[in-house]
């Protein structure tokens, strides 16, 4: 099985959970391997250079999916817009996408270095965008699925003992993102807290409006 994953602190917790789960050497050098930003990692698994991965809510339309995603059900801080002239963020679709359906206007900040710019600067210069999502439609809102084309059922048995309360992340991984994204690991940790990975009822309906919303907009 060929995994790609989006090499940012948002999936810290499923990143760990593969490296112990999984037994083959072969398939762990694969999953480093196949690491890159959402948007690139789209554009690999629609051409089915990757079985599996988990790539952009709004790439994932047409995908077979299992019911885990990266999910914000408030803040979530690594998702910003900064007011002013619209400025698309070349690593992220879904989020670009979602600027557009809010109607709001700026530059879209996504990933480590937008956890960043949250820390370092007035929180009244930029709008989170799970936010003003949740504030509009009193959804949570799911920036990515996890979605595959081939070994569906090898998938799903790997990923199934997965749950995020279980996972503790070890202090030299920490520390090693730390210095990566310029982010305190205090920091870090607090924004793993409103993360959350699975998707239920609330937020499959998130997912069919911004499906709808997306459609009318010609996204």
């Amino acid at each position: 099985m060929n995994f790609a994953k989006i090499d940012f602190i948002n999936l810290l917790p499923v990143h760990i959970f593969l490296k112990k789960s999984i037994k083959s050497n072969q398939l762990k050098a694969i999953i480093e391997y196949q690491k890159s930003y959402p948007s690139a990692i789209n554009k690999r698994f629609k051409q089915r250079k990757v079985h599996s991965a988990f790539i952009s809510s709004i790439a994932s339309r047409t995908e077979k999916a299992l019911d885990l995603g990266i999910i914000a059900r408030s803040n979530v801080r690594s998702v910003l817009l900064v007011p002013g002239e619209y400025t698309k963020d070349y690593q992220s679709d879904t989020s670009n996408a979602l600027a557009k359906v809010l109607n709001l206007e700026g530059q879209v900040i996504i990933g480590d270095k937008a956890l960043k710019f949250y820390h370092e600067n007035d929180k009244e210069s930029f709008i989170d965008l799970a936010k003003a999502w949740q504030d509009k439609y009193n959804l949570p809102f799911v920036f990515a699925r996890l979605c595959y084309n081939k070994h569906g059922k090898l998938l799903y048995k790997v990923m199934k003992p997965f749950k995020k309360r279980f996972i503790k992340i070890p202090q030299y991984i920490l520390e090693h993102y730390s210095q990566r994204s310029g982010v305190s690991k205090q920091h870090i940790l607090e924004y793993l807290k409103m993360i959350d990975y699975d998707i239920g009822y609330k937020e499959k309906r998130a997912l069919k409006r911004f499906f709808q919303l997306t459609k009318k907009r010609g996204l």
